[in-house]
């Protein structure tokens, strides 16, 4: 007899036997027959209605009303991952994972905007073996070098990242108290912090951190600095790379002393150049100040390599050996700025090559790494508020500390000196009286306390009963005494 149960073609109904459904779910089953695979096809209707509205908005270049003035694809989609980013890690003030729903949203979306990365490929040379034996030289398509080696890059330097908030989920000690909270109970004293004033303020235990969490923030904040430089390197050879706008050179001057100013350019064309004294000559006190700082400098490194691209076109009096030697401390002075001050704005020449690139290949390289570079610098700046705090809770505490052991000691030495100055005085008889003799007349007093004290036992003796001790006679009294032998008889 046929048994479909021991086939690998049996229907469904004949499998399911073989297993005993318990009565509950028979129950769900018969009032909600298809309840997952609904929540499954609405989740994936949603998906798709997202994914649809992104990619509308991209081939519309921004312009929703559909009358072809929208922005380039390039930037459109540079667009879409800055927008992003900043909805995703805008609301990252503490040391702490994100957000569950916020990380896959911020997974699934970037996975659809990087797909574009998969159908930008170039033509390259080939060998194709013919039916006959004979080799033909084809072109085939591969993926931009570019693209081949910074995209998987970027997406683990980008894991790191998420990784390292995620190892803050078990730490706690040390956590985050609302700074509004703070000032109320600080009486109203609100802590000034120009750079971040909506930061939490982080708290402590008395004792601080252990030494142990100093060590794992010490460490992940080398591992959040690595991944810095590396987007950051990225992010600088993915601008060089991009042409200059003719807008920008326009408004540019005829000279780079002119950009630089004449300070500037003096501290720059000296025969001696430090280019850490020359930052430290710099007004660099305020975001704006080193911003315009980068945007003369790059300003002047502009028109130097151009004169020195366009020699029959600019004519200095500057040799080109002079000039390179200018170019390279711009340069070294620029690279410096970058690091010193990790969280600087756009410039005035990286946000006209953007608004100008029609690359798409560089214009998410471009957007992705930046997005990456700041959210690494965040994630450091939090590590250090938290390393800084900690400092300064470890200096209250031995300032603390250091003030009980004075206050320990004076009282002790309060204590020593009362106790040596009883043991130095001694228990006169004037000190019984209540006297108080000077020092000159202290040895008179003594001297007729003695004689007073000689009279008293005089006055005892007289008082005391007098002895009469029996006289010793001699011989001849002794016979006199006596009595005669008549007369005793």
């Amino acid at each position: 007899m046929f048994d479909g149960r021991n086939k690998g073609h049996a229907s469904f109904s004949s499998r399911s036997d073989s297993k005993e459904i318990p009565e509950h779910e028979l129950t769900i089953r018969e009032m909600y027959p298809a309840s997952s695979s609904r929540r499954g096809k609405q989740a994936k209707t949603t998906n798709m209605e997202v994914m649809r509205e992104i990619f509308a908005k991209l081939l519309l270049g921004e312009d929703m009303s559909g009358g072809g003035e929208g922005v380039t694809s390039a930037l459109a989609l540079s667009n879409a991952i800055t927008n992003l980013a900043d909805s995703v890690f805008g609301e990252q003030m503490k040391l702490q994972p994100m957000d569950p729903k916020r990380k896959k949203i911020w997974r699934k979306e970037m996975k659809w905007l990087l797909s574009v990365v998969d159908h930008i490929v170039q033509f390259v040379p080939s060998k194709q073996v013919a039916k006959t034996g004979n080799f033909t030289e084809i072109m085939v398509t591969k993926k931009r070098d570019d693209l081949l080696i910074n995209i998987p890059a970027l997406r683990k330097l980008d894991s790191v990242l998420l990784e390292t908030l995620d190892k803050f989920k078990d730490h706690k000690e040390f956590w985050y108290v609302p700074r509004d909270v703070e000032n109320t109970e600080n009486n109203g004293d609100q802590k000034k912090d120009d750079q971040n004033p909506c930061l939490p303020v982080v708290k402590f235990p008395s004792d601080g951190l252990s030494e142990e969490s100093r060590k794992f923030l010490r460490s992940q904040k080398e591992s959040v600095s690595q991944v810095l430089k590396a987007a950051t390197a990225i992010n600088a050879q993915v601008l060089s790379e991009m042409r200059i706008p003719d807008n920008y050179i326009d408004s540019l001057p005829k000279k780079g002393k002119t950009s630089l100013g004449d300070f500037l350019y003096k501290s720059v064309t000296d025969e001696y150049f430090d280019p850490g004294y020359f930052l430290s000559s710099c007004d660099l006190s305020t975001k704006h100040k080193v911003l315009d700082l980068k945007n003369r400098i790059e300003s002047s490194m502009v028109i130097w390599k151009r004169k020195m691209n366009h020699k029959e076109q600019w004519g200095s009096l500057v040799s080109l050996e002079k000039r390179e030697l200018f170019e390279v401390r711009v340069e070294t002075i620029l690279a410096m700025l970058k690091q010193k001050f990790p969280e600087i704005l756009q410039s005035s020449l990286e946000i006209s090559k953007i608004k100008n690139n029609k690359d798409v290949g560089h214009a998410i390289l471009e957007s992705y790494s930046r997005v990456l570079e700041s959210l690494a610098s965040k994630i450091m700046s939090r590590i250090e508020n938290v390393l800084e705090a900690d400092v300064v809770a470890h200096i209250q505490l031995l300032e603390e500390t250091e003030r009980r052991e004075s206050e320990a000691e004076s009282e002790c030495e309060k204590t020593e000196k009362v106790v040596s100055a009883v043991k130095r005085k001694s228990t006169k008889l004037a000190d019984l009286i209540g006297w108080r003799v000077s020092s000159d007349t202290e040895l008179s007093l003594t001297s007729d306390i003695e004689i007073s004290h000689e009279a008293e036992q005089e006055k005892e003796i007289m008082k005391s009963p007098i002895r009469v001790q029996p006289m010793k006679l001699s011989y001849l009294a002794k016979l006199q005494n006596m009595r005669s032998p008549n007369e005793r008889h």
